[in-house]
């Protein structure tokens, strides 16, 4: 492997950064042990630029090209930005009028069967056997659903408890490595 230039970064699979390497983390170094790095980083990742500067923080980040592209942002060298989660709000959320249609099938009576009639104010539709004949159309329990006329609607109320939603890609784990010595790189 060619020796890297100073202030290179890679993937690295290992667990360790080797010698004359560091993690891409957002650590702090010393300015005076590290003058050349520090020519090329200057304070873009952070540090004072007086007595110390950072290195690139690449911790749960994913590295993006400086400048800017058709229709894109300009991005600018150290610059963060982005969020794991984000709330959404309803103003977020295109409109939508929700109406639900429920049929109700009721079991055909027998013709030697006396015709059932409209239920009193009181009552609600009720269990029914599977043949249609045993148990009662309607009772006097409280209803699991209150049914509705289709013409008044069905009103639908948000939910969500605003509860933040992850909206980060599919990830797999590696380390970023920088290297801390090498070869200076020249300007063209």
């Amino acid at each position: 492997m060619a020796d890297p230039f100073m202030g290179e970064i890679r993937m690295f699979a290992g667990t360790y950064a080797p010698r004359g390497w560091a993690f891409c983390n957002g650590q702090l170094l010393a300015i005076s042990s590290n003058s050349a790095l520090f020519s090329l980083l200057g304070t873009n990742y952070g540090g004072d630029g007086v007595t110390t500067f950072a290195l690139p923080n690449l911790q749960s980040r994913s590295p993006v090209g400086t400048g800017t592209g058709a229709g894109l942002t300009n991005i600018t060298l150290g610059q963060v930005s982005g969020t794991e989660n984000v709330s959404l709000t309803t103003g977020q959320l295109p409109s939508h009028a929700p109406t639900v249609a429920v049929n109700v099938a009721i079991p055909a009576v027998a013709a030697s069967t006396t015709a059932v009639g409209a239920p009193a104010a009181n009552l609600n539709l009720g269990p029914v056997a599977a043949a249609g004949r045993a148990g009662t159309l309607y009772a006097a329990d409280t209803p699991d659903v209150t049914l509705k006329p289709f013409a008044a609607g069905v009103t639908v109320t948000p939910v969500g408890n605003n509860l933040p939603v992850p909206i980060r890609n599919p990830y797999l784990g590696m380390n970023f490595i920088i290297a801390l010595e090498g070869i200076y790189p020249s300007r063209n």
